[in-house]
């Protein structure tokens, strides 16, 4: 069993108090690792030693193209170890070894990849229009904002740690990051190839695992924290903005989702299936920017429907493991409990779901049946329905009739949400027009779930606050600094605004 030790200031440690807690493979119960169980303290000894980093080392004043060299040399180790992170992520968080290959480990590398072109080609300085009156030159500096914290979820632990620390890193900060307690390992495990690298400073890149309860809201709280990103649920996101509100630091908050993928009459069925299909039960519908809701024009509705519940039974469970295993185990039987839940609920609000609603019957030998759920489909929902409404984060569709362009578009805003959305249909010029009237920051037009790194993520409305990734994902991780220089070194000529204070002087 591997042993797992967290970054601070350089070294791999345990916890100051030497408590560990145990992670499992949520398809068997299997123990996997122990993890260091850090508290409060071990917070603050990362974020002063981050502190330290940027306020006295070299990394903030070293230049983008050198930053970008170690960015690079970070996607590489992440290339280089690709086989042995992929199972990791695929062991700890029970997604399969397909995505963790072939999606979660390369998209990481292209994060790192991506920011660092950012460091090397965003300016530092863009010099402003001259002022004649009075003579002035000007110009702003782009200087990053000092120690910054990243929490992370448990669905995509990895490709999220890179979400965090790249562009952090890339634009001059040190970072602190907190996996989630279901899956710290590859988290970890990052770290530890960095350190053995030997690629950062001490301090620049801190990683450590803990509850969220205390090393969480340290590192929203902590003052001597310059900006929090967040990514989670909305619930706890309100908390984050709570927490750092204290010290009025900015945050980036990426939220919970409920989102709308529209198929209108005019779209290929089998293609459109597909992109429902994938846009709900990808990773066990344990994504925040999942299609939930599907919105079907009424002319096709009945067919497309069946289309859909013959499909979703087709959806191989099994092995995570198991390079032919299309979906894996939810990630902890809490979350399963949630689905239960729901999917009760929805026989008390719309009836039987057509395919689905409960665990499978047929899984492998070692594997626990109560560790999984199949995709479930319940049709002919209204809007108002509680599990139309609210996030489930599980392997659960809701299908929603609809007559027109007009209603499908109030029906898919007809939400606390913003995050993501999509349309499926055979007309681009009116797929196009949909997206523009969605209040959601991601519209997918017949795909679903494609995130690039040079592309801008993030949510309108409670979904959350700010962009991941893009040119704006490394803009919010630095400061906008004007300054005005008066040519003239001597003498009084040029001091007009001397004037408007007294006429002798």
């Amino acid at each position: 069993m591997a042993e797992y030790k967290m970054l601070i200031d350089g070294e791999l440690v345990g916890a100051a108090s030497g408590e560990t807690f145990a992670t499992h493979n949520p398809a068997t119960g299997e123990k996997i690792a122990d993890v260091p169980k850090a508290d409060r303290s071990d917070a603050e000894r990362a974020i002063a030693a981050a502190r330290r980093a940027f306020d006295e080392g070299p990394w903030p004043r070293k230049s983008g193209k050198e930053r970008a060299d170690t960015l690079r040399a970070i996607a590489q180790l992440i290339a280089d170890n690709s086989a042995e992170l992929s199972e990791i992520e695929s062991r700890d968080g029970g997604g399969t070894i397909r995505k963790a290959m072939l999606a979660d480990i390369p998209g990481a590398q292209s994060a790192f990849e991506w920011f660092a072109q950012m460091a090397e080609t965003q300016p530092d300085r863009i010099d402003l229009e001259g002022s004649p009156f009075p003579a002035s030159n000007n110009y702003v500096l782009f200087e990053p904002l000092g120690v910054c914290t990243g929490i992370i979820p448990w669905n995509f632990p990895f490709i999220m740690a890179s979400w965090k620390i790249a562009p952090a890193l890339a634009a001059g900060n040190t970072s602190v990051l907190k996996p989630a307690s279901f899956t710290s390992l590859s988290a970890l495990r990052l770290a530890e190839l960095i350190a053995e690298a030997d690629l950062l400073p001490p301090g620049v890149l801190n990683v450590i695992s803990g509850p969220g309860g205390t090393v969480g809201e340290e590192l929203a709280a902590n003052p001597m924290v310059d900006k929090t990103a967040f990514t989670g649920s909305t619930e706890v996101g309100r908390r984050i903005m709570q927490l750092a509100s204290g010290t009025v630091k900015p945050v980036t908050l990426e939220l919970g989702g409920k989102s709308a993928n529209i198929v209108l009459d005019d779209a290929d069925l089998d293609q459109a299936a597909g992109g429902v299909l994938w846009g709900t039960f990808m990773h066990g519908g344990q994504v925040c920017e999942s299609g939930t809701r599907a919105l079907v024009q009424r002319g096709i509705y009945d067919e497309f429907v069946n289309l859909l519940a013959e499909r979703a039974a087709a959806i191989n469970l099994g092995d995570q493991l198991d390079m032919n295993t299309d979906l894996g185990p939810l990630i902890d039987r809490s979350q399963v409990e949630t689905v239960e839940r729901y999917v009760a609920l929805g026989r008390e609000e719309v009836g039987e779901p057509i395919v689905g609603g409960a665990h499978p019957e047929d899984l492998a030998a070692g594997l626990d049946p109560n560790a999984f759920y199949r995709p479930t489909i319940f049709a002919g929902v209204d809007n108002q329905a509680r599990i139309a409404q609210e996030e489930i984060f599980g392997p659960v569709l809701c299908v929603i009739p609809f007559d027109t362009d007009d209603e499908a578009i109030a029906i898919a805003n007809d939400s606390i949400y913003g995050l993501a959305g999509g349309v499926q249909s055979g007309n681009l010029e009116r797929a196009e027009s949909m997206a523009s009237r969605m209040r959601t920051g991601t519209v997918w037009i017949n795909d679903y779930h494609l995130i690039d790194p040079k592309r801008p993520f993030g949510g309108y409305k409670q979904s959350g606050i700010g962009r991941e990734l893009g040119t704006q994902g490394y803009d919010i991780y630095r400061q906008a600094k004007h300054v005005h220089v008066n040519p003239e070194t001597s003498g009084r000529d040029n001091h007009f605004h001397y004037s408007l204070l007294s006429g002798n002087i």
